[in-house]
């Protein structure tokens, strides 16, 4: 993969301006490029984004013009706030994607969360509840999808997932995302996935766990096991996995893209 691939100025080239022509000091491309640079930084308020700017505009100046100098705090909120919100999130994502194609992403967790005091009982307004994929190596959010309440995670899994490229990765999802559609869309984008099965899904669980058993009684079932010892919390827990790269009797098999029994 090229350099030029993994440029900011590569990704958010085609996004659009909603400014008017008339007037305009700064252009889009520095605006997006001083606030990705000061929030990687630690930046949380456009104050701070200016403040960075201002100290750094030295650096800046290698490769960014910069003819007006450094934005304005307001700029930077006045600009984001009138950005198309989805345009923006595709141009990061394919950033996003490009980076980490070439850090080759091994493991991208999936996981709901609530944001704290987002929300208002007294004015009426639920809490914030995104869903956000996790390259775990990198400590990297890959993308973001809000749902207004936990129970909706079943469908916007698979919306994160669509923004994704998954290839060679290994997606890891609680029980809540242990759904057919997320595993379909996940082997489609090109990974592989470890679902946590629970009463959620009790049919499936009560399959597994006949699986399993059949295995554990009849040695002519083909499976892999692995055993391991970890220490900590003042215990010793003793772990054995067992694996059964072709299961059978489980319900409805064929909708579980390339379905695996792990047992632990």
């Amino acid at each position: 993969m090229s350099p030029g691939a993994l440029s900011i100025r590569h990704h958010f080239a085609d996004l659009p301006d909603p400014r008017r022509r008339h007037g305009q000091r700064h252009r889009l491309l520095d605006v997006i490029v001083i606030a990705l640079c000061a929030v990687i930084a630690g930046s949380n308020t456009w104050q701070e984004v200016e403040t960075f700017a201002r100290r750094r505009t030295d650096w800046l100046a290698r490769f960014l013009e910069l003819d007006n100098g450094v934005p304005s705090h307001d700029t930077f909120e006045r600009v984001f706030d009138r950005l198309d919100a989805l345009a923006l999130q595709r141009c990061l994502l394919n950033w996003l994607t490009a980076l980490c194609d070439g850090l080759r992403v091994g493991h991208v967790a999936i996981d709901g969360k609530t944001a704290r005091r987002s929300g208002s009982p007294t004015r009426g307004i639920k809490a914030l509840h995104l869903v956000s994929a996790w390259a775990t190596e990198y400590s990297l959010t890959l993308g973001q999808v809000a749902t207004e309440e936990k129970s909706n995670e079943i469908t916007a899994i698979p919306q994160l997932l669509e923004l994704l490229d998954l290839e060679g990765a290994l997606v890891t999802i609680d029980a809540m995302g242990c759904q057919k559609a997320s595993a379909a869309k996940i082997v489609e984008r090109g990974g592989d996935y470890a679902l946590t099965v629970k009463e959620n899904q009790e049919r499936l669980r009560d399959d597994i766990v006949g699986c399993l058993c059949a295995a554990m009684d009849d040695e002519a079932i083909k499976c892999d096991t692995h055993q391991y010892e970890q220490k900590g919390h003042g215990r010793i827990e003793r772990r054995r996995i067992t694996v059964i790269t072709d299961p059978e009797g489980v319900r409805d098999q064929e909708l579980w893209a390339k379905l695996k029994v792990v047992g632990c």
